[in-house]
C-alpha cells in the first residue's frame, strides 16, 4: 500500500469513528433523518431517478424513509450493537450509498449497461425442516452443497466486476452449510465489506449463534414465521413458532437486526396480515423489517390451490399500502410492491439479482426453478461470472421488464402492482425458458412446464388478477385520492406539495 493510499485508508477510519460516535446521539440522529429525506425526495420525485410516475416516485421515497426511521429506532432502544453499526456505516452507508455509482463505473464503461446490484445465494440445499409447498424442496435428506471455493469466488467477482456489495443467502438452512471445513461464519467473516441478508428458519439460532453475528457486525437474519403459533407449526412442524420467538430475542439482546419473512397461502392471506400480527413482530419483539413472499406453486408438492387468491391479493396491496404510508413500516410485498423496485428485479436485470442454488445451477430468480447455465461450468470453461448476463433467457428477460417499466420514462409503464413474468404473465417466462431450452432444476419444475393443465391455471390466475388490479393501477396514476397518494405521511414526511408541483413539470 502506498503511502498516499495508507493515510486515506486512515483518514476513513478515522471518519466513520467520528459518525459512529455522532450516531450515538438521538439529536444528531434526527438531523440526518432530516437531511436525508430531503435529498431522498430530491432525488425520487424532483429529478425523477429513472423516470416512473410521480405516484410512484414517491411510494419509493417514503419506504426508504420507512426504513431509515426504522433503523433509527432500533438504534435509539439499543436493538443494534457497536459492531453492527461500525459494519451497517462502512458498508451499507459507505459503498451502497455513498460509492454506489464510483463502484458500478468500470463495469458499465466496458459493457455499456449497469450490473446486477446483488446475488441471492443458496449455499446449501440441506434443512432441518421439511415445511409443506418449500420453493426448495429441503430436507435434512436433501444434502447438496456448493463448495466452499465456489462461493468464495461467486462474491469475489460480484464485488470486483459489479461493485457488488450486497448479498442475500437463503437455503435449505443457511446455517447448515458446512464445506471444506468452512461454515457461513466464516464467509461472513472473509466478506466484511458485503453486508448479508440470510433467510433462515430461525430454529438454529440461541445466544450463542446471536453472539457471533453480533461479532460479526455484516447479517441481518430474516426469519421465517407464516402468521401466530397455529399457522407457522401447521406449515413449519410442532414447536418451531415457539424457536422463532426465541431467536428473535436473542438477537434483539445482542444487539443484531432482524426481520421476518411472511409466506402468504390461500390460508393464512389474511390472518397474516392484521394488526396483532403487525404489532407481535414489530412492536413487541423488534422487527425492523417485514418481507412478504406469495407462496409459488414449485418446489414440493405443488399446488395451485395453496396460491394467494386475486382478492386475497388486492386486499394485501391495500394494505401493505395502509402500513407504509400510516404506519410508517418497511413492509414490502415482493409481488404487489412492483413500484417500490421499479418492477421485476430478477433475471440479472441492472440494479437486480439472479439466483444461483445448491448445484450451482444459475436461475433468473429463485422461484423460477429453471437453470440457463451452471456456475462449475461456467468457471471450469475459464468464463466469468458477468458472461451469464449474456444469455439468451436473461437478455429476454431483461428486455421484457425494461418494455413493462415504460422504458425509464420514454413511454407509461404497465401495472407494477403485478410484475411477475412467471405468476402475473406465466406466458412470458415460459415462452422465454422453452424456447431457450432452460433446463429444470426438480422433476416438479419439469413437470409443471410441460403440463397444459398448469399453463392454463397459471394463465387464468393472471387474467383474474389484471381485472382487479389494473384498474387500481390506473387509479393511482392518475387521481390524487389514489393509494400512491403523498399526503398520507410517513414519520418525519410532509407531502411537500411544492416540490410536488416542480416535480410534475
Amino acid at each position: 500500500m502506498s503511502e498516499v493510499a495508507y493515510h486515506r485508508t486512515i483518514q476513513r477510519r478515522l471518519s466513520l469513528e467520528v459518525v459512529d460516535l455522532a450516531l450515538r446521539f438521538s439529536s444528531v440522529r434526527q438531523w440526518l433523518l432530516k437531511r436525508g429525506d430531503r435529498a431522498l425526495y430530491e432525488f425520487y420525485c424532483v429529478k425523477r431517478f429513472e423516470g416512473l410516475p410521480l405516484p410512484v416516485q414517491e411510494l419509493r421515497h417514503r419506504v426508504i424513509v420507512n426504513l431509515l426511521h426504522s433503523i433509527e429506532r432500533a438504534f435509539a432502544d439499543g436493538r443494534v450493537g457497536p459492531s453492527v453499526r461500525k459494519r451497517v456505516l462502512e458498508v451499507l452507508v459507505g459503498q451502497m450509498v455513498a460509492n454506489a455509482r464510483k463502484n458500478v463505473a468500470p463495469f458499465i464503461e466496458l459493457h455499456g449497461f449497469e450490473p446486477p446490484a446483488f446475488l441471492l445465494v443458496s449455499p446449501t440445499q440441506r434443512c432441518n425442516l421439511c415445511c409443506k409447498g418449500c420453493y426448495a424442496a429441503s430436507s435434512a435428506t436433501t444434502p447438496a452443497t456448493l463448495s466452499y471455493a465456489t462461493v468464495r469466488r461467486i462474491l469475489q467477482d460480484k464485488r470486483d466486476d459489479w461493485g457488488s456489495h450486497f448479498t442475500v443467502i437463503s437455503g435449505g438452512e443457511p446455517l447448515l452449510y458446512k464445506s471444506e471445513g468452512k461454515t457461513l461464519y466464516d464467509l461472513f467473516r472473509e466478506f466484511q465489506d458485503n453486508y448479508f441478508l440470510m433467510f433462515t428458519n430461525g430454529t438454529l439460532i440461541d445466544e450463542r449463534v446471536a453472539e457471533r453475528l453480533a461479532e460479526l457486525g455484516n447479517v441481518t437474519a430474516a426469519i421465517s414465521v407464516e402468521g401466530f403459533e397455529k399457522e407457522t407449526d401447521r406449515r413449519r412442524g410442532v414447536a418451531v413458532f415457539r424457536k422463532t420467538e426465541h431467536a428473535m430475542h436473542v438477537l434483539r439482546k445482542a444487539g443484531v437486526p432482524f426481520g421476518i419473512s411472511l409466506t402468504a397461502t390461500k390460508e393464512n392471506a389474511d390472518a397474516l396480515m392484521q394488526e396483532r400480527v403487525i404489532e407481535h413482530y414489530f412492536d413487541d419483539l423488534g422487527a425492523i423489517y417485514a418481507w412478504i413472499f406469495h407462496y409459488m406453486p414449485i418446489g414440493r408438492s405443488v399446488d395451485t390451490e395453496l396460491m394467494v387468491t386475486p382478492d386475497q391479493r388486492k386486499r394485501m396491496l391495500e394494505r401493505q399500502l395502509e402500513l407504509l404510508n400510516n404506519r410508517g413500516l418497511f413492509f414490502i410485498d415482493f409481488w404487489n410492491g412492483g413500484p417500490l423496485s421499479g418492477g421485476c428485479v430478477s433475471g440479472g436485470r441492472p440494479g437486480g439479482y439472479f439466483y444461483i442454488d445448491w448445484n450451482g445451477d444459475i436461475q433468473p430468480c429463485v422461484f423460477v426453478p429453471y437453470a440457463v447455465d451452471n456456475i462449475n461450468d461456467v468457471y471450469n470453461s475459464g468464463r466469468t461470472l458477468s458472461s451469464v448476463l449474456d444469455n439468451p433467457v436473461f437478455a429476454g428477460w431483461k428486455s421484457w421488464q425494461t418494455e413493462y417499466r415504460g422504458r425509464n420514462g420514454q413511454q407509461a409503464p404497465r401495472n407494477l402492482f403485478a410484475p411477475c413474468p412467471i405468476r402475473d404473465h406465466y406466458d412470458v417466462a415460459h415462452n422465454l425458458l422453452t424456447k431457450h431450452k432452460a433446463k429444470p432444476t426438480n422433476q416438479d419444475a419439469a413437470d409443471a412446464i410441460q403440463s397444459q393443465e398448469y399453463r392454463n391455471r397459471m394463465l387464468e390466475y393472471g387474467r383474474e388478477l389484471s381485472q382487479l388490479l389494473d384498474p387500481m393501477w390506473e387509479m393511482a396514476m392518475h387521481e390524487t385520492s389514489a393509494p400512491l397518494d403523498p399526503k398520507h405521511s410517513a414519520p418525519g414526511n410532509s407531502s411537500r406539495p411544492a416540490a410536488r408541483k416542480n416535480a410534475a413539470e
